[in-house]
C-alpha cells in the first residue's frame, strides 16, 4: 500500500527530542510499526551510541534493525541488528577514517555535513567513499534549521556528486510550515522529495529553493504524483531517508494529501 517513492523514508527516532521516548517504549512502537499496515514507510530504528544498553536490555533478546548515532563506533557490536552507523563530527576526513576501521560487515555509514563553508570540502571527500552525507534540518532552538537557499545549496551539491543524502530534525510533516508553538520554519518532507527531483532535473540553487519554500500540500502532492517510476526511483536514490521522532504524523499527512491509500 505503500507506493515506491516512500518506502522506508521514515526512520523512526522516537528516543530523539521532541519526543524523547523511554527505550522500552520505543523499542515497543517500533515493533508495533514492523508489523502495521505501513510498515514499508517505516526505516530502522534510531538509537544514540550512548543509550545502547538500554535498548538491548528493553530488546531482551530480540534484534531490532537499527541504526546507530553518535561520535564514534561502539567498543564491541551490541546484539542488535545495525544496519547503519552515522556519525557527527567537525572533522569529517576522521570520521570517514573512523567508518573505515570500524563500520560493522554490511551496515551503512554516513557522516553529517558541518554547516558553513566547509560544506563543499565536506562533500567533496564524502563523494570519494561508499558512504552518504546527512543534512541537518531542524533542531531544538530556530537557529538549528537551515533556511530554503541553504538547505537547496547543499542538496544541489549532493546531487551533482552523485552522493546520496538523508536529512535529520524538523521534518515533522509534509508541507513547509511554521510552527505556532515555537514560531520555527520547518521544512517539509514532500518540499525536499520534490527539491531533490528538480535538482536531479538540473534545477540549480534557485529553484531548488523555490521548491523548498511551497507551502501548499496539493502542490507539492501534484509534483510527485507526475514522477514516473524511474523518476521516483531516482529521487530515492538520493534523498535515501529522513529521521522522525513521529511516524503517524507522516503518515497522516501522506494519507490527508490522496499520496498513500487509507486502508
Amino acid at each position: 500500500m505503500i507506493p515506491p517513492l516512500f518506502r522506508g523514508l521514515c526512520d523512526d527516532a522516537a528516543m530523539f527530542p521532541p519526543g524523547n521516548a523511554s527505550a522500552p517504549d520505543a523499542v515497543a512502537g517500533h515493533e508495533e510499526y514492523r508489523d502495521a499496515w505501513y510498515r514499508e514507510l517505516v526505516g530502522p530504528l534510531i538509537i544514540a551510541g550512548g543509550r545502547i544498553g538500554e535498548v538491548v536490555a528493553a530488546a531482551d533478546g530480540r534484534r531490532p534493525r537499527v541504526v546507530v548515532v553518535g561520535t564514534g563506533l561502539p567498543a564491541e557490536p551490541p546484539p542488535l541488528d545495525v544496519v547503519g552507523v552515522e556519525l557527527a563530527a567537525e572533522d569529517v576526513a576522521a570520521a570517514v577514517a573512523l567508518l573505515d576501521r570500524d563500520l560493522p560487515p554490511g551496515a551503512t555509514g554516513t557522516v553529517e555535513v558541518p554547516r558553513g563553508p566547509g560544506t563543499e570540502k565536506a562533500l567533496d571527500l564524502l563523494a570519494a567513499t561508499p558512504y552518504r552525507a546527512k543534512f541537518r534540518t531542524g533542531g531544538t532552538v530556530a537557529e538549528a534549521f537551515p533556511g530554503e537557499r541553504e538547505l537547496a545549496e547543499s542538496l544541489v551539491a549532493a546531487v551533482a556528486r552523485g552522493l546520496p543524502f538523508k536529512c535529520t530534525a524538523g521534518l515533522h510533516n509534509a508541507v513547509r510550515h511554521a510552527d505556532p508553538a515555537t514560531g520555527f520554519e520547518h521544512h517539509g518532507f514532500l518540499n525536499v522529495l520534490a527539491a531533490t527531483h528538480a535538482a536531479r532535473d538540473g534545477g540549480d540553487a534557485d529553484a531548488v529553493a523555490g521548491i523548498l519554500a511551497l507551502r501548499s500540500g496539493p502542490s507539492l502532492a501534484e509534483l510527485l504524483t507526475g514522477l514516473d517510476a524511474r523518476q521516483a526511483e531516482a529521487v530515492r536514490g538520493s534523498f535515501v531517508s529522513y529521521g522522525t521522532c513521529s511516524i503517524t504524523e507522516p503518515l497522516d499527512d501522506l494519507i490527508a494529501l490522496g499520496l498513500i491509500p487509507a486502508p
